[in-house]
Protein backbone atom coordinates (compact mmCIF):
# COMPACT_ATOMS: atom_id res chain seq x y z
CA UNK A 1 0.00 0.00 0.00
CA UNK A 2 1.47 3.49 -0.98
CA UNK A 3 2.01 6.60 1.68
CA UNK A 4 -0.30 8.67 -0.25
CA UNK A 5 -3.38 5.73 -0.47
CA UNK A 6 -2.56 4.77 3.55
CA UNK A 7 -2.61 9.23 4.30
CA UNK A 8 -5.56 9.84 2.27
CA UNK A 9 -7.91 7.45 4.04
CA UNK A 10 -7.74 9.34 6.81
CA UNK A 11 -9.15 12.18 5.05
CA UNK A 12 -12.93 13.04 4.81
CA UNK A 13 -15.01 12.41 2.00
CA UNK A 14 -17.34 15.40 1.82
CA UNK A 15 -21.11 14.75 2.10
CA UNK A 16 -23.15 14.00 -0.83
CA UNK A 17 -25.99 12.26 -2.02
CA UNK A 18 -24.62 10.39 -4.48
CA UNK A 19 -22.16 7.21 -4.25
CA UNK A 20 -18.31 8.06 -3.73
CA UNK A 21 -16.14 5.19 -4.88
CA UNK A 22 -13.14 5.47 -2.29
CA UNK A 23 -11.03 2.30 -3.97
CA UNK A 24 -8.63 3.63 -5.78
CA UNK A 25 -6.02 0.96 -6.06
CA UNK A 26 -8.59 -0.92 -7.84
CA UNK A 27 -10.52 1.50 -9.90
CA UNK A 28 -8.48 1.45 -12.81
CA UNK A 29 -8.49 -2.08 -13.13
CA UNK A 30 -12.40 -2.73 -12.73
CA UNK A 31 -12.85 0.41 -15.65
CA UNK A 32 -10.87 -2.13 -17.62
CA UNK A 33 -13.42 -5.09 -16.82
CA UNK A 34 -16.23 -3.32 -17.99
CA UNK A 35 -14.70 -2.16 -20.76
CA UNK A 36 -13.49 -5.92 -21.36
CA UNK A 37 -9.95 -4.02 -22.00
CA UNK A 38 -10.73 -1.44 -24.10
CA UNK A 39 -10.27 1.67 -21.88
CA UNK A 40 -7.85 3.41 -23.86
CA UNK A 41 -10.63 2.57 -26.84
CA UNK A 42 -13.00 4.73 -24.42
CA UNK A 43 -10.99 7.44 -23.34
CA UNK A 44 -9.45 8.23 -26.97
CA UNK A 45 -13.14 8.33 -27.96
CA UNK A 46 -14.02 10.58 -25.74
CA UNK A 47 -11.49 12.70 -25.79
CA UNK A 48 -12.00 12.44 -29.68
CA UNK A 49 -15.71 13.95 -29.16
CA UNK A 50 -14.76 16.45 -27.00
CA UNK A 51 -13.43 18.68 -29.76
CA UNK A 52 -10.77 19.83 -26.95
CA UNK A 53 -9.01 23.09 -28.67
CA UNK A 54 -5.28 24.27 -28.26
CA UNK A 55 -5.46 26.62 -25.24
CA UNK A 56 -9.05 25.49 -24.23
CA UNK A 57 -10.16 25.24 -20.66
CA UNK A 58 -11.48 22.04 -19.70
CA UNK A 59 -13.39 20.64 -16.23
CA UNK A 60 -13.43 16.76 -15.63
CA UNK A 61 -16.11 16.20 -13.55
CA UNK A 62 -15.96 12.81 -11.14
CA UNK A 63 -12.61 12.53 -12.57
CA UNK A 64 -11.26 9.02 -10.53
CA UNK A 65 -8.18 8.68 -10.99
CA UNK A 66 -7.19 11.50 -13.75
CA UNK A 67 -6.61 8.83 -16.67
CA UNK A 68 -8.88 10.94 -19.19
CA UNK A 69 -8.24 14.85 -17.29
CA UNK A 70 -4.74 14.18 -18.14
CA UNK A 71 -5.33 12.85 -21.34
CA UNK A 72 -7.85 16.49 -21.88
CA UNK A 73 -4.53 18.21 -21.00
CA UNK A 74 -2.54 16.64 -23.84
CA UNK A 75 -4.93 17.89 -25.91
CA UNK A 76 -5.50 21.47 -24.56
CA UNK A 77 -1.93 21.84 -24.54
CA UNK A 78 0.56 23.80 -22.39
CA UNK A 79 -1.41 26.83 -22.35
CA UNK A 80 -4.78 24.93 -21.31
CA UNK A 81 -6.38 25.03 -17.93
CA UNK A 82 -7.52 21.50 -17.04
CA UNK A 83 -8.84 20.42 -14.08
CA UNK A 84 -10.68 17.35 -12.61
CA UNK A 85 -12.37 17.07 -8.80
CA UNK A 86 -13.61 14.25 -7.41
CA UNK A 87 -15.46 13.78 -4.12
CA UNK A 88 -13.30 10.96 -3.27
CA UNK A 89 -9.86 11.70 -1.71
CA UNK A 90 -8.91 8.48 -2.56
CA UNK A 91 -9.26 9.13 -6.04
CA UNK A 92 -7.70 12.84 -6.31
CA UNK A 93 -4.29 11.37 -4.36
CA UNK A 94 -4.01 8.98 -7.25
CA UNK A 95 -4.80 11.34 -10.37
CA UNK A 96 -1.94 13.93 -8.16
CA UNK A 97 0.44 11.15 -8.19
CA UNK A 98 -0.20 9.74 -12.29
CA UNK A 99 0.30 14.23 -12.85
CA UNK A 100 3.34 14.20 -11.33
CA UNK A 101 4.92 11.42 -13.41
CA UNK A 102 3.39 12.44 -16.17
CA UNK A 103 4.32 16.09 -15.77
CA UNK A 104 1.10 17.08 -16.66
CA UNK A 105 -0.12 20.16 -15.17
CA UNK A 106 -3.51 19.41 -14.50
CA UNK A 107 -5.26 21.08 -11.12
CA UNK A 108 -7.05 18.03 -9.41
CA UNK A 109 -9.10 18.65 -5.97
CA UNK A 110 -11.95 17.46 -3.96
CA UNK A 111 -14.99 18.65 -4.99
CA UNK A 112 -18.76 17.96 -5.77
CA UNK A 113 -20.97 18.20 -8.46
CA UNK A 114 -23.57 19.93 -6.87
CA UNK A 115 -21.24 22.63 -5.77
CA UNK A 116 -18.25 23.33 -8.13
CA UNK A 117 -15.88 25.59 -6.86
CA UNK A 118 -15.77 27.69 -10.01
CA UNK A 119 -17.26 30.78 -11.31
CA UNK A 120 -20.10 31.18 -14.06
CA UNK A 121 -18.71 30.49 -17.65
CA UNK A 122 -15.38 29.68 -16.96
CA UNK A 123 -14.96 25.97 -19.33
CA UNK A 124 -14.89 25.22 -23.12
CA UNK A 125 -15.57 21.97 -22.45
CA UNK A 126 -16.81 19.85 -19.11
CA UNK A 127 -16.58 15.79 -19.96
CA UNK A 128 -17.87 13.37 -17.01
CA UNK A 129 -16.98 9.69 -17.37
CA UNK A 130 -18.37 6.62 -15.97
CA UNK A 131 -20.07 9.16 -13.23
CA UNK A 132 -23.43 10.16 -13.60
CA UNK A 133 -25.03 6.75 -12.89
CA UNK A 134 -23.62 6.77 -9.25
CA UNK A 135 -26.03 9.53 -8.63
CA UNK A 136 -30.09 9.85 -7.72
CA UNK A 137 -32.30 11.45 -10.43
CA UNK A 138 -32.67 14.97 -8.20
CA UNK A 139 -28.90 15.24 -8.24
CA UNK A 140 -28.30 14.61 -11.73
CA UNK A 141 -30.36 17.47 -12.55
CA UNK A 142 -28.75 19.35 -9.65
CA UNK A 143 -25.52 18.50 -11.19
CA UNK A 144 -26.37 19.32 -15.09
CA UNK A 145 -27.38 23.04 -13.83
CA UNK A 146 -24.38 23.02 -11.98
CA UNK A 147 -22.21 21.91 -15.16
CA UNK A 148 -24.41 24.26 -17.66
CA UNK A 149 -23.17 27.56 -14.94
CA UNK A 150 -19.79 26.35 -15.49
CA UNK A 151 -19.79 26.38 -18.73
CA UNK A 152 -18.57 29.49 -21.45
CA UNK A 153 -21.51 30.07 -23.93
CA UNK A 154 -21.46 27.59 -26.90
CA UNK A 155 -19.43 25.08 -23.82
CA UNK A 156 -20.45 22.06 -24.58
CA UNK A 157 -20.87 18.92 -22.18
CA UNK A 158 -19.91 15.33 -22.97
CA UNK A 159 -20.99 12.51 -21.23
CA UNK A 160 -19.56 9.08 -21.64
CA UNK A 161 -21.19 6.65 -19.53
CA UNK A 162 -23.18 3.39 -19.22
CA UNK A 163 -26.22 2.39 -21.06
CA UNK A 164 -29.38 1.04 -19.40
CA UNK A 165 -28.22 -3.14 -19.44
CA UNK A 166 -30.35 -5.13 -21.78
CA UNK A 167 -30.08 -8.64 -21.77
CA UNK A 168 -27.96 -11.25 -19.44
CA UNK A 169 -24.44 -10.45 -20.87
CA UNK A 170 -24.52 -6.58 -20.46
CA UNK A 171 -26.15 -7.20 -16.83
CA UNK A 172 -23.14 -9.73 -15.68
CA UNK A 173 -20.81 -6.75 -17.06
CA UNK A 174 -22.65 -3.82 -15.05
CA UNK A 175 -22.49 -6.55 -12.34
CA UNK A 176 -18.40 -7.06 -12.06
CA UNK A 177 -18.19 -2.90 -11.90
CA UNK A 178 -20.77 -3.12 -8.68
CA UNK A 179 -23.48 -1.85 -10.42
CA UNK A 180 -26.00 -4.77 -9.49
CA UNK A 181 -28.70 -2.25 -8.45
CA UNK A 182 -28.03 0.05 -10.90
CA UNK A 183 -31.36 -0.24 -13.39
CA UNK A 184 -31.05 3.32 -15.42
CA UNK A 185 -28.15 4.96 -17.58
CA UNK A 186 -27.27 7.37 -19.87
CA UNK A 187 -30.05 7.09 -21.74
CA UNK A 188 -31.85 8.49 -18.88
CA UNK A 189 -30.00 11.56 -18.63
CA UNK A 190 -30.84 13.02 -22.07
CA UNK A 191 -34.76 14.02 -20.98
CA UNK A 192 -33.02 16.24 -18.12
CA UNK A 193 -31.03 17.88 -20.15
CA UNK A 194 -33.41 20.40 -21.20
CA UNK A 195 -34.68 21.68 -18.46
CA UNK A 196 -31.53 22.35 -17.13
CA UNK A 197 -31.25 24.80 -20.15
CA UNK A 198 -29.06 22.58 -22.71
CA UNK A 199 -29.52 22.83 -26.43
CA UNK A 200 -27.90 20.88 -29.69
CA UNK A 201 -28.14 17.37 -27.76
CA UNK A 202 -27.57 14.61 -28.74
CA UNK A 203 -27.21 10.55 -27.43
CA UNK A 204 -24.79 8.54 -29.52
CA UNK A 205 -23.77 4.65 -28.97
CA UNK A 206 -20.00 3.53 -28.94
CA UNK A 207 -18.87 0.43 -30.93
CA UNK A 208 -19.74 -2.26 -28.05
CA UNK A 209 -22.63 -1.28 -26.79
CA UNK A 210 -22.50 -0.95 -23.10
CA UNK A 211 -21.48 2.76 -23.08
CA UNK A 212 -22.91 5.72 -24.78
CA UNK A 213 -22.07 9.46 -25.24
CA UNK A 214 -24.17 12.26 -24.41
CA UNK A 215 -23.52 15.84 -24.80
CA UNK A 216 -24.98 18.95 -25.02
CA UNK A 217 -24.15 22.75 -25.47
CA UNK A 218 -24.89 25.92 -23.47
CA UNK A 219 -26.36 28.27 -25.46
CA UNK A 220 -26.63 31.79 -24.21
Amino acid sequence: MSSIHHHSHNDAAPATEGRTIRWADHYDMLVRLLTLGRERTLRAETIRQAEIASGASVLDVGCGTGTLTLLAKAQAGAQGKVYGIDPAPEMIAVARQKAAQQKGDVDFQVGLIEALPFEDGTFDVVLSSLMFHHLPPGLKQQGLREIYRVLKPGGRLLIADIKRPKGLIQHIRISIFAHSGMTDGVDEISPLMPTAGYARIQLKKTLWGVIGFLEGQRSG
